[in-house]
């Protein structure tokens, strides 16, 4: 696609949806162990070194920089966005993908789930919409934005434990999440929470919606859309997913 695009010679913009795993396990930073959750320091930004441990980290890393790399090379207007723990509505979530959508369907459906680790491990979650606005924003500040990478999830007000997640799921749905816990995957982080500042100093960019809310948004559209899970027998038929779902968001 890039040498597509570099051939054709219109220099159409590129955006790039790379992962915060292009950053490894960070195993030298330091972190408190508390009760629920990891404490560790303020934020990841894009000074953090690139450290391709797994698979995944490595197919998006080597991918990110040959977009990063086609800018520098070619001045072709494209961004490369490092993102964190997406969640919001539609989506179905699996046990390696969407892992928010995964435990609240589980709770839900009543299907036991595994954790890998100890539950402490922190995140940054960053609702789809919140998302699709910063696509927006690169976009619409290209003179800015052009040949950069950025750091995108919820930033420190919007960082969760799994521990703490599910019970926010718990509270949500009044149901239980039954789990059991495995070793920890190999170059998982323990804590990896987004410093998205310079996102937001170079397009005015900020997340819009809660944990809380993102979960709820969720909950209501399993709801209205049961039929849509072939693990659940559909008390009516499917309800087509509408859009702009988002919840409304407290002053």
């Amino acid at each position: 696609m890039l040498e597509a695009i570099r051939k054709i010679g219109r220099r159409p913009f590129l955006l790039f949806t790379s992962t915060n795993k292009v950053y490894g396990c960070m195993g030298s930073q330091p972190l408190v162990a508390a009760a629920r959750r990891y404490a560790g320091e303020i934020g990841v930004n894009e000074s953090q070194p690139l450290d391709l441990r797994s698979p995944y980290g490595c197919s998006k890393g080597a991918a990110d920089q040959y977009v990063h790399d086609y800018a520098r090379t070619f001045d072709l207007p494209t961004v490369v966005f490092r993102m964190s723990c997406i969640a919001g509505p539609r989506q179905f979530g699996n046990e390696d993908q969407g892992w928010i959508a995964h435990f609240l369907y589980s709770a839900l459906e009543d299907r036991p789930v595994t954790i890998y680790g100890d539950g402490r491990q922190v995140r940054d979650v960053l609702y789809v919409e919140d998302l699709v606005r910063a696509f927006e924003a690169a976009r619409s500040g290209i003179e800015k934005t052009s040949g950069e990478v950025y750091n995108i999830g919820g930033g420190v007000e919007n960082a969760t434990s799994i521990l703490d997640i599910i019970e926010l799921i718990e509270k949500t749905t009044g149901k239980k999440l039954h789990y059991e816990m495995e070793q920890a995957r190999a170059g998982d982080q323990r804590f990896y929470v987004t410093d998205f500042e310079k996102l937001r100093r170079d397009t005015g960019w900020h997340p819009r919606v809660n944990v809380r809310q993102t979960l709820e948004s969720m909950y209501h559209w399993w709801k209205r859309n049961r039929a849509l899970f072939p693990s659940v027998v559909p008390a009516r038929p499917a309800v087509l997913p509408r859009l702009h779902e988002v919840p409304e968001v407290a002053s």
